[in-house]
């Protein structure tokens, strides 16, 4: 069986959890999430823990299992503690500015400046011009706003500049060689 699946989701106190047909509803102190559950994933709730089963060992339950069970587990640690993926942006002029209203203003060396609107529930923060800290409940959102914000302009090889997630190494390449 799935080591990731049989695990019992923990759902702490003040953190509400509905299952209806098909469908598994969160709310916690930080939001509301819902999500469909594949129709032969079971979910139920036993006391103050959720348990995921499958009905056979047939590879797609297996599959979907512990997809399942981590997916309801990451709605779980939303609610109630959120998620953020931070960026550091590398260059000279290179710099990002919060706006109103959950938007972001980056430089990042072309001639005109880029705009980033936050989509609903996730929020911006700038601790300094050069880091960028997106936070929400949704854990798939938070990672592609971040990933989007990042393919703006990719870390080049050559003298690293670019924006990059805090702790990513850049594997770097020598530079053409003078004779």
């Amino acid at each position: 069986m799935s080591r990731v699946g049989r695990t019992p989701i923990p759902v702490p106190s003040g953190v509400e959890v509905t299952i209806a047909s098909g469908q598994v509803a969160v709310k916690g102190p930080r939001g509301v999430l819902a999500r469909e559950v594949p129709p032969a994933i079971t979910i139920r709730q036993e006391g103050d823990e959720l348990i995921c089963e499958r009905p056979d060992d047939d590879r797609q339950n297996r599959a979907m299992h512990g997809l399942t069970r981590a997916l309801v587990n990451n709605m779980v640690v939303g609610v109630t503690q959120g998620f953020t993926k931070e960026l550091e942006i590398v260059g000279v002029g290179y710099r990002a500015t919060p706006k109103s209203a959950g938007s972001l203003e980056l430089a990042l060396g072309f001639s005109h400046p880029v705009w980033v609107e936050a989509p609903e529930g996730v929020t911006f923060e700038c601790p300094s011009s050069t880091q960028i800290v997106v936070s929400g409940i949704d854990k798939e959102l938070v990672g592609q706003v971040a990933a989007n914000i990042r393919k703006l302009r990719k870390p080049e090889p050559y003298k690293g500049k670019g924006v990059r997630y805090k702790d990513e190494r850049i594997m770097r390449k020598a530079g053409k060689t003078a004779k």
